[in-house]
């Protein structure tokens, strides 16, 4: 058997080497916010990890104690082979466990709504807005209300509201400033927001936390919180650029593929509705918008205004304006109808199978 004085001897130093480790996460982002969602969300993980602990820690502590009390060479531990039930026992490893996962199920229920990314913040301020489109490496942010554009740096007011609207031109990415609070992804043909709010002035790192390829490594910026006379000074220096970011221009940041860190870019003006164009551009003509579509009704000689479920389709009299299926004069009736409609079942409208859904 070990002697116990030696063993701590020898564990020691390496406990205080994953003590100083451990605590130097005091240092982080995430435990060292400087925004209200980000001071939210580390009081909820340190309640969360504080409940969870009550758990833990008396375990671990009755574990070391039984083992040391009921050890081969204690003869003064009471022997019971024949035991097998503690009703006591048995009401407080159960009891304990079920009141810490209730409050803990009732905390993250109200968290998770007062946490909501899409939740916009209360304040007196009018919120700035950013778009901010994520690239290949680098971030692209669009502030539509001042018409400028910036990449891998955004500047804002500090005590305001951020509000995000985030999509991809490519890849799926996250967008993360760990010292503001909340992740969100970047998707293409989609949007997806984050509400922020810097409580003080500083430089915050952001990230993709996200891997997305060859230059993810070197797709961060700066977030830059400050007064608002260095804000509105900021928008003059980005809006005295001569760039503009249009079509072209978003086209020719795109086709640079940089494996190495993007410099801080200013655009002075922006063409509009780029964001908007961003995303169409990726849906697609044949993509299902709401899962409505319009199509003219066709007259198949007995079939008149004949419409499929799940396609809104508007009664025309006339033949179908794509094509038209021949009739046969030399049919009776009857079976002209029979025939186009087989015909009909058989090719089915185009871009759909033969079922017409």
């Amino acid at each position: 058997m070990i002697p116990l004085k030696p063993l701590g001897r020898f564990l020691r130093p390496g406990l205080l080497f994953a003590l100083s480790v451990f605590l130097t996460g005091c240092n982080s982002a995430i435990l060292n916010p400087k925004g209200q969602i980000g001071h939210d969300e580390k009081t909820l993980l340190i309640t969360a990890t504080v409940l969870m602990l009550l758990v833990v820690v008396p375990v671990i502590i009755m574990t070391l104690t039984f083992a040391w009390k009921y050890r081969a060479t204690n003869t003064k531990a009471r022997y019971e082979p024949k035991w097998s039930h503690s009703t006591a026992i048995e009401v407080v490893v159960w009891s304990i466990p079920c009141m810490i996962v209730l409050v803990l199920a009732v905390l993250t229920w109200r968290s998770s709504h007062a946490l909501d990314p899409y939740r916009p913040l209360d304040s007196d301020k009018k919120p700035v807005v950013i778009e901010a489109i994520s690239l290949d490496w680098k971030w692209l942010f669009i502030y539509p209300e001042e018409n400028i554009a910036t990449v891998n740096e955004i500047t804002f007011p500090v005590d305001t509201p951020l509000n995000f609207k985030i999509t991809s031109d490519s890849v799926m990415n996250a967008f993360f400033i760990p010292h503001l609070g909340s992740m969100i992804y970047s998707m293409t043909a989609m949007e997806t927001k984050l509400h922020l709010i810097a409580n003080e002035t500083g430089e915050f790192p952001g990230m993709s936390s996200h891997y997305s390829g060859a230059g993810f490594s070197k797709m961060h910026f700066s977030a830059h919180s400050v007064t608002e006379a260095e804000y509105q000074q900021w928008l003059t220096e980005v809006r005295a650029q001569s760039a503009t970011l249009d079509k072209t221009a978003f086209a020719a940041l795109v086709a640079e593929k940089n494996h190495d860190w993007h410099p801080v870019t200013y655009y002075g003006t922006t063409e509009a509705g780029l964001f908007d164009w961003v995303i169409a551009k990726h849906m697609g003509d044949n993509q299902h918008y709401g899962m409505k579509h319009d199509h003219k009704a066709m007259k198949h000689d007995g079939a008149e205004g004949e419409s499929h479920e799940g396609h809104d389709m508007q009664a025309m009299s006339g033949a179908h304006d794509e094509a038209k299926l021949p009739v046969h004069a030399d049919q009776p009736a009857a079976a002209d109808a029979a025939h186009t409609a087989d015909e009909h079942a058989a090719a089915g409208h185009a871009g759909h199978d033969g079922s017409g859904e």
